[in-house]
C-alpha cells in the first residue's frame, strides 16, 4: 500500500483495478453458465420442465441473495485488516464468518426444504409442474449449505485480493456441471434418470465440491488466509458487526430481486409480446451488470484495503478512477448496443417482427444510460469497502422502489407512452440513482466509517 501511494496512484491503480475486476467479471460469467446448462438439458424434455425451473428460480435468487449479503461484510472486513496487514484478524474473521454462515445456511436449508410446496404455491406454480418445481427446490435448498460456504470462501479471497483462485474453482464445477447435468437428468448405466430434480442433484454435488475446495484452501494458509479450529466460536461482537455490516447489503440485494419480480406483474399486463420483449432486454441488461459489478466488486477490495490501512485520500482515488471507468466504459458499450439493437432482439427471436421491433426499442430507450448504472455500481462499492453498507442499500431501493417501479407504473398507465413507458423508467431510475450517489460520494460521510472489532 504504501510503495503504490508513493508512486502516485494513478496508473497502478488503475492496473489494480483491471486485475481485479477481469477475474470477478469471468467468474460472475462462468456462474451463469450453470442456469443455461440447465436450461440446454432441461429443454430437451419439454417446456414443462424448463418451466418448473424457471417458476422457482425468483425464490431461489432471494435466499441466495440474504446469503451473498451477509457474506459481503466477511469481504469488507478481510479487505480492511489487509490493508492493516493484520493476518491474524483476517484468519479470526475467515473463520467467524464461515462459522456463522454454517448456521444460517443450516436453518435457510431447513425452510427452504420442509416448505417447498407452499413457496411455489404461493408463486403461482400450475399443477402440471408444481411436482417438478417442488423436487428442483428441495433439492436445492439442501445445497444451500455448500453454496453459502463456497460464497464465503469467494467473498472472503476477494477482500484480500486473491481473486483467481475462486474464478478456477468455479470453471472446475462448472466444466463438471456440464457432464453431470445429462448423467442426472436422464441417468445412465447404474444412475437413475432424475428429471428434474436431477439437474439440482447435478448442481448441488458440484456445489459441494467447491465448498470442499474452498474450506481445504483457506485451511491450508498456503493462499493468504489460515483457518483455525479455536476461533470456530460464537463471539457476539463479531456477530454484532457481521449484521450491522451484512444486514443492509442483504435487503439491498433481495428487495432488489422482489422488486425486480413486481416489475413483471406490470410488464405482464400487456400481454405475450411485451413481456418477450422485456425478456430481450432483461438479458441485455444482465449482460451488462456483469462487468459493472465485477467493477464495483474490485472498488470494494481496494477501497476497503486502502481505509484499512488509513490512506482515505487513495480510497477516495479509487472511488473516482472507478467512476470514470464504469461511466465511459459502460456509454460505449450502451451505444455499441444502440446501434446494434435490431440484429441483438433478432438473435434471441429470429422472424418474431414484433418482438424484434419492441424488445430492439427497449434496447435503444435503456442502453444509453448504462454508463449511469455503471457508476451507481461502484460508488456502491466505495460504500460498502469503507463499510458503509446501509448507504449502498437505500441508494439501490430508491432507484427500484421509489423511482423505477411508481415511474414505470405512472408512464405505462396514465400517459400516451403505454408500455413504453416501462422501457423509460430504466434510464429516469439510472439518472436519478447515479446522481444520488455520486453527490453522496462527494459528501464524503462514507470516509469515517471505522473497524469495530
Amino acid at each position: 500500500m504504501r510503495e503504490e501511494n508513493a508512486k502516485g496512484g494513478g496508473p497502478t491503480v488503475l492496473n489494480r483495478l483491471l486485475r481485479l475486476s477481469g477475474p470477478i467479471v469471468l467468474a460472475n460469467i462462468l456462474q451463469t453458465a450453470y442456469q443455461l446448462i440447465d436450461t440446454f438439458w432441461l429443454g430437451r424434455i419439454g417446456a414443462g420442465a424448463v418451466a418448473a425451473v424457471s417458476i422457482s428460480f425468483p425464490i431461489l435468487f432471494l435466499i441466495i441473495s440474504l446469503g451473498i449479503g451477509l457474506t459481503l461484510a466477511g469481504s469488507i472486513l478481510a479487505a480492511q485488516y489487509k490493508g492493516r496487514n493484520d493476518q491474524r484478524m483476517i484468519d479470526y474473521v475467515s473463520a467467524q464468518t464461515l462459522f456463522v454462515m454454517l448456521f444460517i445456511s443450516a436453518g435457510l436449508a431447513g425452510i427452504g426444504y420442509s416448505f417447498a410446496q407452499p413457496l411455489m404455491e404461493i408463486i403461482g406454480a400450475e399443477d402440471t409442474i408444481l411436482e417438478d418445481s417442488v423436487s428442483y427446490f428441495k433439492v436445492s435448498s439442501l445445497g444451500f449449505v455448500f453454496l453459502f460456504i463456497y460464497f464465503v470462501f469467494q467473498s472472503l479471497m476477494r477482500g484480500i485480493g486473491n481473486v483467481a483462485i475462486p474464478m478456477y474453482v468455479v470453471l472446475t464445477t462448472v466444466l463438471l456441471n456440464l457432464v453431470l447435468d445429462p448423467l442426472f437428468i436422464y441417468g445412465w448405466g447404474p444412475a437413475p434418470a432424475m428429471g428434474v430434480a436431477g439437474a439440482a442433484m447435478a448442481s448441488v454435488f458440484t456445489q459441494g465440491l467447491s465448498a470442499v475446495a474452498g474450506i481445504w484452501i483457506m485451511a491450508s494458509g498456503r493462499f493468504g488466509i489460515k483457518l483455525h479450529l479455536k476461533d470456530f466460536k460464537f463471539d457476539f461482537t463479531w456477530v454484532r458487526e457481521l449484521i450491522r455490516i451484512g444486514v443492509p447489503a442483504s435487503l439491498e440485494m433481495s428487495t432488489r430481486a422482489l422488486g425486480m419480480a413486481i416489475l413483471v406483474t406490470l410488464v405482464t399486463s400487456f400481454g405475450s409480446i411485451i413481456v418477450a420483449s422485456y425478456g430481450i432486454g432483461a438479458r441485455i441488461l444482465s449482460f451488462v451488470i456483469i462487468p459493472s459489478l465485477g467493477l464495483a466488486a474490485a472498488t470494494t477490495t481496494l477501497v476497503g484495503q486502502y481505509m484499512g490501512a488509513g490512506q482515505v485520500k487513495q480510497a477516495a482515488h479509487v472511488g473516482r478512477l472507478s467512476q470514470r471507468v464504469a461511466f465511459f466504459g459502460l456509454t460505449i458499450i450502451g451505444l455499441l448496443m444502440f446501434l446494434l439493437a435490431e440484429p441483438l432482439t433478432a438473435f434471441f427471436v429470429p422472424g418474431e417482427d414484433k418482438v424484434i421491433e419492441n424488445g430492439s426499442n427497449f434496447i435503444k430507450i435503456m442502453a444509453p444510460s448504462f454508463g449511469l448504472l455503471g457508476v451507481q455500481q461502484v460508488v456502491n462499492g466505495v460504500f460498502n469497502g469503507s463499510g458503509y453498507t446501509l448507504a449502498s442499500m437505500l441508494v439501490s431501493v430508491f432507484s427500484l422502489w421509489v423511482v423505477r417501479f411508481p415511474v414505470a407504473y405512472v408512464l405505462s398507465h396514465n400517459t400516451s407512452l403505454s408500455y413504453n413507458g416501462l422501457w423509460w423508467a430504466f434510464p429516469v431510475s439510472n439518472l436519478i440513482a447515479a446522481g444520488i450517489a455520486f453527490f453522496w460520494f462527494r459528501k464524503g460521510s462514507w470516509k469515517y466509517k471505522k473497524l469495530k472489532l
